[in-house]
């Protein structure tokens, strides 16, 4: 990993801390998503597609600092989502990546827990129940949309190159890889723009449209699906070692480094119209970039490493001094600022946006336990 390590990320490491220690504080019982206007976490369900993203921040941080309280606060988390695989849930689909990870399998990684291994392959199994073998796609969601893929998946499958390399069973990696084919062909286009949604017949895997999603439209480009590209093809290369995903990967690194303002953190579309209404930020977007960034940086000749980590360092550097709530006690999120879309959760506090600034922080640092 490319330590870009300085007195700056050091200092950010040590302010984060106390900051994770009030978080634990305050969000005991909590299920953590959004914070709406008001800088109070509000809690979802257990099987919310983000309820892994706070005990990544803590497994993170017990292996930054060695304090156990991190890690004892962590611990059950994965126990807790284990049970939504016999219970019904709408929750339970493509995001079991976001939701294992970053509490099974960083769990298992660093305890070497049993139990955080079989839920790591548990919902790899899961995952990989979802693959259309006739459109070479992982479907998104549940209900009646068995057409639909989704750019976010990039990120979700790291959980089947785990599982592929944990078990040395190669089927795991083999549906990733077609389900990355599959969203390079239809979903980044020629200019490293990204399209949300990809719609596929089931039955015939014939590519029907791509649809806009959580982006302003069909033909732009959401920033957040833009850095889910970026970091999951990245992650895709690391695990193949196959050209074509880190030549996507630069391109759409290319593509979200070109499109950002001055302060370097996305409006959440990069499509929109100079004096658009709904000119939101999403520091969501930029912490989930910054932390893809730094893994190009590490993929590529020496020559070429100071254009993406130099870029990674912009962006976090921006959120830390522009986005943070260091001087609110009160508040129980880290970065503000982060949108949904253009239609929710406007400029509030997202929990993943505050788990890939943690992680990009620790990645500066030094951490190697990499879990996507």
């Amino acid at each position: 990993m490319v330590t870009a390590q300085t007195a700056w990320s050091t200092d950010v490491l040590k302010r984060l801390e106390p900051k994770v220690d009030r978080m634990m504080a305050q969000l005991q019982g909590k299920i953590p998503h959004d914070t709406g206007n008001n800088g109070i976490y509000a809690s979802k369900t257990s099987d919310y597609w983000t309820t892994g993203f706070w005990p990544g921040i803590l497994w993170i941080m017990h292996e930054m600092t060695g304090k156990e309280s991190y890690k004892n606060a962590a611990w059950p988390w994965d126990e807790e989502l284990e049970q939504w695989f016999v219970k019904p849930s709408e929750e339970l689909h493509h995001d079991v990546g976001f939701q294992f990870l970053s509490t099974a399998v960083i769990k298992y990684k660093l305890t070497g827990d049993a139990d955080a291994r079989r839920r790591g392959i548990e919902a790899a199994n899961f995952l990989a129940a979802r693959f259309n073998p006739v459109g070479n796609y992982i479907r998104a969601w549940n209900a009646d949309l068995a057409g639909w893929a989704i750019i976010d998946c990039m990120l979700n499958i790291s959980i089947l190159f785990w599982a592929s390399e944990e078990t040395g069973d190669p089927r795991y990696k083999h549906i990733a890889v077609k389900h990355a084919e599959t969203t390079m062909k239809h979903g980044v286009r020629e200019d490293g723009s990204t399209n949300h949604i990809i719609s596929f017949n089931p039955e015939t895997g014939e590519f029907i449209e791509s649809i806009g999603g959580q982006g302003l439209s069909p033909t732009s480009t959401w920033s957040r699906g833009n850095a889910w590209a970026l970091y999951g093809f990245i992650n895709t290369y690391r695990y193949t070692g196959d050209g074509r995903f880190l030549t996507v990967a630069k391109r759409v690194a290319h593509y979200f480094i070109a499109a950002l303002p001055d302060d370097y953190v996305p409006y959440w579309d990069f499509r929109l119209e100079p004096g658009e209404e709904r000119q939101y930020r999403d520091s969501s977007a930029a912490s989930i970039a910054a932390s893809g960034l730094l893994e190009i940086a590490d993929s590529v000749p020496l020559g070429e490493k100071q254009l993406y980590a130099r870029a990674a360092e912009r962006i976090l550097k921006s959120l830390t001094e522009n986005y943070a709530t260091w001087n609110e006690p009160e508040h129980e999120a880290i970065l503000k600022r982060a949108t949904g879309s253009g239609n929710s959760f406007i400029e509030t506090s997202l929990i993943f946006g505050d788990y890939y600034y943690v992680e990009a922080i620790a990645k500066l640092n030094g951490w190697k336990s990499r879990i996507y």
